[in-house]
């Protein structure tokens, strides 16, 4: 599994716009494709004009296909106009403990 972890440096009073399109319209898409295992929207404590998505995919071939799907092409430009630059860093998951709600 992977990690995508994507730092949006928000514009000025766009962020509750952000969330809200990525939970009305991104994340539903995402659900969609093939290989994806769950995302969430995060605030860092250290930066208070940015978000992070938090994108988990089953391979870096899964995350690259919905990259290049007509979903996340057509909704891009939504997302785009919400945020001022953004930042990849791609991590490797090596271990995962589920929580006990997904124990189950």
């Amino acid at each position: 599994m992977i990690e995508r972890h994507v730092t949006f440096r928000i514009r000025p009073g766009k962020a509750e716009e952000f969330v809200s399109y990525f939970g009305s319209a991104y994340a539903p898409a995402m659900a969609r494709q093939e290989g994806f295992c769950g995302a969430e929207i995060i605030r860092p404590d250290d930066l208070t004009d940015a978000l992070v998505m938090v994108l988990r995919f089953t391979s870096a071939e899964a995350a690259q296909a919905w990259r290049d799907s007509a979903a996340h092409k057509e909704l891009s430009p939504t997302l785009k106009s919400l945020y001022q630059s953004s930042e990849v860093r791609v991590h490797e998951v090596l271990a995962e403990q589920p929580g006990p709600d997904r124990l189950r």
